[in-house]
């Protein structure tokens, strides 16, 4: 019987966990959230201090029930989920539905599935942090009452299946504004003067006036005033330049380059990445 027991949030990586860690750890998967607010009804007490009313889905109350005979036999318990506020509510709602006791339960988080990663993070167990904890509370609180409310009301006012979201609603209305200022614009025109320079050596040049103008026939005057001007280089100035790689990407650019070079789906994007950072081939 192994010893200690692992718990992490996807069964693909807990395939590739175990192998890292030999015989004395057991890994096993949550398969995500294993307790949320009641799909038929409010959940929360809006006027008891917006106390959110947590339940076991029916299709996780066995394995629920198979963490928590698992998490009896061994001595001690990994909450291993994703670092961030819904990994922390995953760990948080783990240990009060397994029982699991403070002494026998650590948290450990990791950024990558490698063994150098994994042997590190059991090296650096912590608690559960119940301020991201708190914060995904919060997030899925005000998801409940801006969806559960609103929703209906689009149903009625508008037509029904559409729905209303904390993001999504706000963004609209951004986007919303954002196109009544276009249609409210009036574009005036302005002229610039490009330039292409050749040196008595043979190299080419482009320079810019620094200054627009408000109509066609000054610029063309202008034009015409310098038409049989010579010019020369005033100064030139010699200094090294640095150049930095591109940043790593964040989880909106990569789905951005992505669409834009590859033509991917947000949807397609994101499976994609979950096998490879449960491959343990990106971070």
């Amino acid at each position: 019987m192994a010893k200690n027991l692992v718990i992490v949030e996807s069964p693909a990586k807990a395939k590739t966990i175990e192998k890292f860690l030999g015989k004395d750890f057991k890994v096993q998967s949550s398969f995500g959230h294993i307790a949320d607010l009641p799909s038929k009804e409010l959940g929360v007490d809006v006027d008891g201090d917006f106390t959110p009313k947590y339940i076991v889905s029916s299709d996780k109350k066995k394995l629920v029930a198979d963490l928590k005979k698992e998490a009896k036999k061994a001595e001690m318990v990994w909450l291993a989920s994703d670092e961030d506020r819904e990994g922390e509510a995953i760990a948080w709602h783990l240990a009060e539905e397994l029982d699991l006791k403070k002494e026998n339960t650590k948290r450990i988080v990791f950024h990558e599935i490698t063994k150098t990663a994994i042997l590190k993070a059991i090296e650096n167990p912590r608690q559960i942090d119940y301020n991201l904890v708190n914060a995904q509370q919060a997030r899925r609180i005000l998801d409940r009452l801006v969806g559960y409310e609103l929703s209906p009301v689009l149903w009625r006012k508008v037509k029904g299946g559409l729905s209303a979201g904390r993001v999504q609603s706000v963004a609209v209305r951004l986007i919303v504004e954002r196109e009544r200022e276009i249609e409210a614009f009036n574009p005036v025109a302005s002229y610039r003067i490009d330039a292409e320079f050749v040196t008595a050596q043979g190299n080419s040049f482009k320079a810019k006036l620094p200054k627009n103008f408000q109509t066609q026939a000054a610029a063309r005057a202008f034009l015409e005033k310098n038409i049989d001007a010579s010019y020369s280089v005033a100064d030139l100035i010699k200094k090294p330049a640095k150049k930095s790689p591109a940043a790593p990407f964040t989880t909106s650019t990569l789905q951005q380059e992505a669409a834009r070079k590859l033509y991917f789906s947000v949807g397609k994007t994101m499976t994609i990445a979950q096998r490879l950072y449960e491959a343990g081939l990106i971070t």
